[in-house]
């Protein structure tokens, strides 16, 4: 007869973690599997829609400017197969030699004409002498417009938001500002669509100017802050506060428990 009493596994001491529920290592693999996954979403995706909307563009230039080519100075006339881009190479040639040939003496005398038959037409010429303006202030070489960001506290004290800076407030709204302050005139742009906004009219002395590019801070606009560019100023100039909140003071006796 054997007295020796029953020995089980939790006498010997053995860990509980071996009687607990069994591993599960596929979860792991699926989890990374998921990041490998958004890692290759993150990657290709913005090279894809680059390709897409630039083909879409190519495209529909091909299908406006290929057909005013004639057969027989067309070269897909002669290839058996078409010529992708052939009508935004030759859009580009044109609008060169029209820029070579304005920029002439006989150039600058049909724009003038030009211009003074468009300025007796009542509508057109308000259109017209808005956009030439525009693109004059915009392409001007030695123009800042559109070339600086800025940092403005809107729509209150407190609240900060990017713009940019469009140039100097000249003119009436200038001369209307109190003790002739120079102001600045701020593109707000909304977001996501940067292309619509509001006109600000500010202080130069409230007016913030960042370091970033025109290109980063539409990125930073129409990614609503999911992209945002690195701070490029020296550490020490990162790590003081140049613009903090003041806060204002109540009014008043302060009140006594």
């Amino acid at each position: 007869m054997n007295d020796e009493p029953n020995v089980t596994d939790h006498d010997k001491g053995e860990p509980e973690e071996l009687h607990g529920p069994p591993q599960r290592p596929h979860r792991g693999i699926v989890a990374r599997l998921r990041n490998y996954l958004l890692a290759g979403v993150i990657v290709t995706a913005p090279v894809s829609i680059t390709f897409y909307v630039s083909w879409l563009f190519i495209d529909f230039v091909d299908r406006q400017v290929t057909p005013l080519i004639p057969a027989k100075w067309n070269p897909e006339t002669y290839l058996p197969f078409g010529l992708p881009g052939l009508g935004l190479v030759i859009m580009v040639f044109v609008l060169i030699m029209i820029g070579a040939l304005t920029a002439g003496f006989i150039g600058r005398f049909f724009v003038r004409t030009g211009e003074q038959l468009l300025a007796q037409m009542p509508v057109v010429r308000t259109i017209y002498s808005a956009l030439k303006q525009v693109f004059e202030t915009v392409f001007a070489e030695k123009s800042t417009a559109f070339r600086e960001v800025v940092l403005i506290e809107y729509p209150r004290r407190g609240i900060w938001a990017i713009g940019f800076a469009t140039g100097s407030t000249k003119g009436e709204v200038q001369h209307l500002v109190e003790d002739e302050e120079e102001c600045v005139n701020i593109f707000l742009p909304t977001t996501p669509n940067p292309t619509s906004g509001f006109l600000l009219f500010l202080p130069r002395q409230d007016v913030v100017f960042l370091n970033m590019t025109v290109e980063e801070g539409v990125k930073m606009v129409i990614s609503a802050g999911v992209v945002t560019p690195p701070d490029t100023r020296p550490m020490a100039e990162q790590l003081k506060p140049r613009y903090a909140l003041k806060k204002e003071k109540p009014e008043g006796p302060s009140k006594v428990d």
